[in-house]
């Protein structure tokens, strides 16, 4: 198989038969004597408005491939290397590992055990898919919160009402993010991910992907036990002998994988008063701005290519002169602002996208960097601070989204009032100035001016902010040493909540290795 970088197609006239043509040429071969190919990866060159191309890097078996490579001086052209995932393991537990959270990291480190003859049991304290999507619409439609089955909490995660983005920054080690990648394709989702440079699966389609995730883990020996909440932890010497549910069911554990993802507070509490390490995290805190997505599509791809490459997407950073950096996190193109609490009394909001990515809204949010210096040094005392926010958010709201004109909220005033598309939940107008402390909030006037020099009609006067985003990342980080075990022997910390990942793709990764190394120093 040969391996092929930096084949352009101009986004006009793209088509397979097109990448064919460049293919041939670039190896400098008739197209009949390619056999095959495939998309390794595609990536957008957008920097001219006026010759937008997509950039292919691709896999081809040919005809004598050994010539056609040693003919080859083009660095862009080399032989290509299998990438599968191999671990395998002969191990087998002398009791079922407990998994806590059945969000990414909790799904992965599953589907690793499960796959080498030690299925798990499964505990989450929301609901199964199904049921879950019923009280977050009721929730949605009629404000009725139900505490354990929400947008934070149930099966899949936070995750599972969002954009379904992929995209992170870490790197493929031992293939583990194919594994992610193939996986997800598998049990249902678009082939494109396994190449994009933005893969997102979108909310709608992640929620069947789960399911059949869920029902092939079972298949393999996994259970889960839904509605069922880690409430207490028996440690004797330090060592894990095993877990309380609900406050009154013993379950034998010597292996403890806390997937809890970032919103597990009375969890954190629990571990804190357990002597489990932990400590503090910065993270980011701040509003979603919303934008009618053919705004955000005229100003980075322009009206030429707007139909061929809509909804676009953006990234924005800035420094402020208070060194707070403020940046966008989780932007959905084509989406909904959505009513993500999980407490009474305090509200949170996220992002969300279905595939199609089609609502003809964009969302994003623009966050400013927090860390003890703003909350406090105590391992709790950033999560403390969120949720001062989110109750904050709940009384000026009435118990609605608060939202304001970005014209009002540079002035100081909630005079503007209008109808918002793009949103879930019930909406009211608010001061925003109210919510923040006052570095936080002259951070975000400080960065529109900026925002606006990149994206076009980013700052006008009648963008809508919503709040509050308070939870971009867990704000603790639960130590573990090289074997991913924190301090109490059998305790195995994972994924977003325990402050090692962010985002789909990291947690999913991050179960896979804490299962792996569950597997390989068990004695």
């Amino acid at each position: 198989m040969i391996r092929i970088r930096q084949i352009k197609i101009e986004a006009l006239t793209n088509s397979k038969e097109k990448l064919k043509e460049k293919i041939a040429r670039k190896l400098r071969i008739n197209p009949n004597e390619i056999k095959s190919f495939s998309i390794y990866r595609q990536s957008i060159d957008a920097r001219n408005k006026e010759s937008i191309f997509f950039v292919y890097e691709v896999n081809v078996e040919v005809k004598n491939e050994e010539k056609i490579l040693k003919n080859q001086n083009d660095k862009d052209i080399f032989p290509s290397k299998e990438e599968t995932y191999t671990f395998k393991s002969n191990k087998k537990l002398k009791q079922p590992p407990i998994i806590v959270g059945s969000g990414p990291s909790g799904l992965f480190a599953a589907l690793i055990l499960a796959e080498n003859n030690n299925p798990p049991i499964i505990i989450e304290r929301g609901e199964k898919i199904e049921e879950r999507i019923e009280k977050v619409t009721t929730f949605w439609e009629k404000g009725r919160l139900v505490e354990c089955s929400n947008v934070q909490f149930g099966e899949g995660g936070a995750g599972t009402f969002s954009d379904g983005k992929l995209n992170t920054l870490i790197r493929n080690q031992e293939n583990r993010m194919t594994k992610v990648f193939e996986t997800f394709v598998r049990f249902g989702a678009p082939k494109e991910i396994l190449y994009s440079y933005k893969p997102h699966i979108g909310t709608d389609i992640l929620r069947e992907v789960i399911i059949k995730m869920r029902e092939y883990i079972k298949s393999l020996g996994g259970v889960f036990l839904y509605k069922t909440c880690l409430t207490d932890l028996c440690i004797e010497n330090k060592v894990l002998k095993g877990v309380i549910v609900n406050h009154e069911k013993y379950l034998p554990c010597k292996h403890l994988i806390l997937a809890i993802g970032h919103s597990a507070r009375d969890t954190f509490k629990l571990l804190y008063d357990k002597k489990v390490d932990m400590t503090s995290k910065a993270f980011a805190v701040g509003v979603r701005v919303i934008h009618a997505q053919e705004k955000i599509d005229a100003s980075l791809v322009g009206e030429k290519y707007k139909k061929t490459l809509s909804p676009a997407t953006y990234k924005l950073t800035h420094t402020c002169q208070n060194k707070r950096g403020v940046y966008s996190f989780c932007m959905c193109p084509g989406g909904y602002v959505v009513n993500a609490s999980s407490q009474k009394g305090a509200l949170a909001i996220n992002g969300m996208s279905n595939y199609k990515r089609d609502s003809g809204y964009a969302n994003s949010a623009l966050v400013v960097t927090v860390d003890e210096n703003d909350f406090g040094p105590h391992p709790l005392d950033g999560m403390v601070f969120q949720n001062k926010l989110e109750k904050k958010a709940f009384l000026i709201g009435k118990g609605n989204i608060p939202c304001q004109t970005l014209k009002d909220f540079k002035e100081q005033k909630s005079e503007e009032k209008m109808t918002i598309e793009g949103i879930k939940g019930a909406y009211t107008f608010a001061d925003l100035n109210t919510l923040f402390p006052e570095e936080i909030t002259k951070s975000l006037k400080e960065a529109f001016p900026f925002f606006e020099k990149k994206i076009k009609n980013f700052a006008e006067d009648k963008t809508i902010l919503a709040g509050v985003e308070s939870r971009t990342s867990s704000p603790v980080r639960i130590i573990r040493n090289k074997k991913y075990e924190s301090n109490i022997i059998g305790i195995f910390p994972t994924g977003e909540g325990a402050g090692y990942a962010g985002g789909i793709t990291s947690s999913a990764v991050d179960g896979i290795k804490v299962a792996e190394s569950l597997l390989e120093n068990e004695s």
